[in-house]
């Protein structure tokens, strides 16, 4: 029964990806908002839909007894799936900030982005499989790891504070840079191609460069917010399934969200204190156990105090703000 809904969820996430791009965006055109917020809605909907589906399955005993450190209820599962939803969730939207800095920097065209996003995700859940796969492994096996992550997540919140702005140079990204020397690069873009013969050589696009630094930023993402859901539970099954759901949705919210970042300017702050606590709350977990509703409702206080200052703050402002979805054709 174990491996059967493991195989069943894989197969939806990618029989989901597929109709995404297949028949929903076969043709590439710029996204409109309505459209991107009526996906963001869907793919919220499913979501929450799914921790109903967490609550049956925990409640009545199709435990992952082989991998799971403890043995959950459906209410403790359900709850668990949720504020790790949240916590991903609100913690990728840090990488919205950066991926429009890539688009702006690369020009991608607005009808070209979403074809970088649907790859850039689709590598991101076989990224996310395998280190939350190596973080349950290391946990399992040396529990004083998980002192290690609540550290790093804290560390992380203070260069994040010191940290002003995001800094992005894909001249100096290291996957940018073997790419270039392996094979030779387009001035121009060839429509959604990544890659095209020109004089019969073999050539990669900007496009595809753009897509080496989305991987790799989610890299970056990755190893902060996969420590981070350690601090909600060590099932893997909620662990994979709130990460998953969490990213599937980064694509359409990146539409809703990026063209308006630069007016939510304290949300960054938000996420930092997100981070600190997360990594205060794993530190302690061996010694005291903050109750899950409690932890949901301090994630979800920080967040809107950062909304609502940002909202405040750009009331106060008169100035518009150019925003990252302004690129230059």
């Amino acid at each position: 029964m174990t491996l059967t809904i493991w195989v069943a969820f894989l197969v939806f996430v990618f029989l989901m990806v597929a109709l995404d791009l297949g028949v929903f965006h076969r043709i590439p055109k710029a996204p409109s908002i309505r459209d991107a917020l009526a996906w963001t809605m869907v793919w919220v909907a499913m979501a929450l839909l799914f921790s109903a589906l967490v609550y049956i399955l925990y409640e009545n005993n199709y435990t992952w007894a082989s991998v799971a450190t403890e043995h959950l209820n459906g209410k403790e599962a359900a709850s668990q799936y949720l504020m790790g939803y949240l916590l991903e969730k609100s913690l990728s939207v840090d990488n919205i900030f950066v991926i429009a800095m890539i688009f702006s920097y690369f020009r991608v065209p607005l009808e070209m982005q979403h074809r970088v996003l649907f790859w850039g995700i689709l590598g991101a859940v076989v990224l996310r499989g395998i280190m939350i796969a190596l973080g349950v492994a290391l946990i399992n096996s040396f529990g004083w790891v998980i002192y290690i992550f609540g550290a790093f997540l804290i560390y992380t919140a203070v260069k994040m504070l010191l940290l002003r702005q995001e800094t992005v140079d894909p001249g100096e990204n290291p996957l940018v840079k073997l790419a270039q020397r392996l094979i030779p690069v387009t001035e121009t873009y060839h429509g959604s191609k990544f890659f095209v013969r020109v004089d019969g050589v073999l050539m990669a696009t900007p496009l595809f460069l753009a897509l080496l630094l989305v991987e790799s930023s989610d890299i970056m993402f990755a190893v902060d917010s996969i420590p981070a859901i350690f601090a909600v539970t060590r099932d893997p099954f909620i662990i994979f399934t709130s990460n998953i759901f969490a990213i599937l949705g980064l694509r359409s919210l990146y539409f809703v969200l990026a063209g308006y970042m630069a007016k939510f300017r304290y949300l960054k702050n938000a996420l930092v204190f997100v981070l600190a606590y997360v990594g205060v709350k794993m530190m302690i977990s061996n010694h005291y156990h903050i109750p899950d509703g409690a932890s949901m409702s301090i994630i979800i206080g920080i967040l809107l105090v950062g909304v609502l200052a940002s909202i405040k703050g750009a009331a106060a402002d008169p100035v518009p703000l150019k925003s990252p979805l302004d690129v230059d054709k």
